[in-house]
């Protein structure tokens, strides 16, 4: 379960849509339950819906599980929906330590 980007040029909506994991983002969804505006915090979701597909295993994505734990339809506590930068520079990049091969005698 994730969100599939639609709207305007610099005014994002979003569909909540159950796809595979490897579809497209923008592709082939196996069902449409909901909607987010984030420029008026509606989220409209079908619960029923919602509660069936994660009864049957679907994994939300970080953003929409934190939206339902929000909106009260998940009972769970949030979870961190970004990763932080790489860091650049020497202390990103280090080098793997030499492999050491034992020789037969």
């Amino acid at each position: 379960m994730r969100l599939q980007r639609r709207g305007k040029r610099n005014y994002a909506t979003y569909r909540v849509v159950v796809a595979e994991q490897r579809a497209p983002v923008k592709g082939k969804f196996i069902a449409d339950v909901g909607h987010y505006n984030p420029h008026t915090d509606a989220f409209q979701v079908q619960q029923e819906e919602v509660t069936m597909w994660i009864t049957k295993g679907v994994q939300p994505s970080a953003t929409v599980h934190n939206l339902l734990v929000t909106n009260g339809i998940l009972k769970a506590d949030k979870v961190r929906s970004w990763r932080p930068k790489a860091k650049s520079g020497a202390a990103a990049v280090q080098p793997a330590p030499p492999e050491t091969t034992k020789t037969a005698s």
